[in-house]
């Protein structure tokens, strides 16, 4: 999806730059304030070159191999993100809300009631809630034992795939640093076969070395943002999540008594 949008977005930017080239001559000399024998075009700089046309530009320039497998781990682990980021959303449960509708079926309808209450929610803090009620027969001890060992349960899924994306953020730059390395070596080989210092012969190796370290870091940035809110997110229902354990032993106590 990201590589239409830029494939897109390069070509509406292309066809605009047509259309503007298409004004008359005459007009063009007016505007751009240019001797008569000059063409607007001459006074276009470099820098008004869209960022898409760059971007493909130098991707391209940094070769297939090292790029390309650059460009799996931006895709892969981008997927992987969205893919967490959206099961961490829909994960996410009003804790006090369901404490308080879980007392208030304990109050009113007994131990099914408040686990009806439990399957018609939605997260991992309503299927511990789930464990502890039905365990509740069984002693609020047993109930204690079923609530942790499902709350780890509960934790790995909401940890499922996530060193992968960890895995891309330092894969990403370290294959930008081989192919610099790469490409080093090829310049100076290039200097050792001519047999002198020429900047011509080696600056387009030197460049396209650099090529593919900047866009590593630039994959492994993008990616540890969104790394770093999935922790976050975690962290934040992992202790949502263990309130409510102690929230439910409290409820478990008092509805023995």
């Amino acid at each position: 999806m990201a590589i239409a949008a830029v494939m897109a977005l390069g070509t509406v930017t292309a066809k605009a730059n047509n259309a503007q080239t298409t004004v008359p001559v005459q007009i063009q000399q007016i505007i751009a304030n240019v001797e008569p024998g000059a063409t607007f075009q001459d006074d276009v700089a470099a820098d008004d070159v869209p960022f898409t046309q760059v971007l493909k530009k130098n991707f391209i320039d940094g070769g297939p191999g090292f790029m390309g497998i650059v460009l799996v781990c931006l895709i892969l682990g981008l997927a992987i993100v969205i893919e967490r980021i959206i099961f961490l959303n829909l994960a996410t449960t009003n804790t006090k809300k369901l404490a308080q509708n879980v007392e208030d079926a304990l109050n009113s309808g007994g131990v099914e009631a408040a686990k009806e209450v439990c399957r018609n929610t939605k997260g991992p803090v309503a299927s511990i809630y789930y464990q502890g009620l039905d365990r509740m027969d069984e002693g609020v001890e047993a109930a204690e034992k079923a609530v942790v060992a499902y709350g780890g349960v509960q934790m790995g899924q909401l940890e499922k795939n996530v060193s992968w994306v960890s895995l891309f953020i330092a894969l990403a730059p370290m294959l930008g640093f081989m192919g610099t390395v790469i490409g080093m070596i090829q310049s100076f080989n290039k200097i050792e076969a001519a047999g002198d210092m020429n900047p011509a012969l080696v600056a387009g190796g030197i460049k396209v070395a650099l090529l593919t370290t900047v866009f590593g870091l630039i994959v492994a940035i993008i990616l540890q943002i969104f790394y770093n809110y999935i922790i976050a997110k975690i962290d934040s229902i992992v202790n949502d999540m263990e309130d409510a354990s102690i929230t439910l032993m409290d409820l478990l106590v008092r509805h023995k008594k």
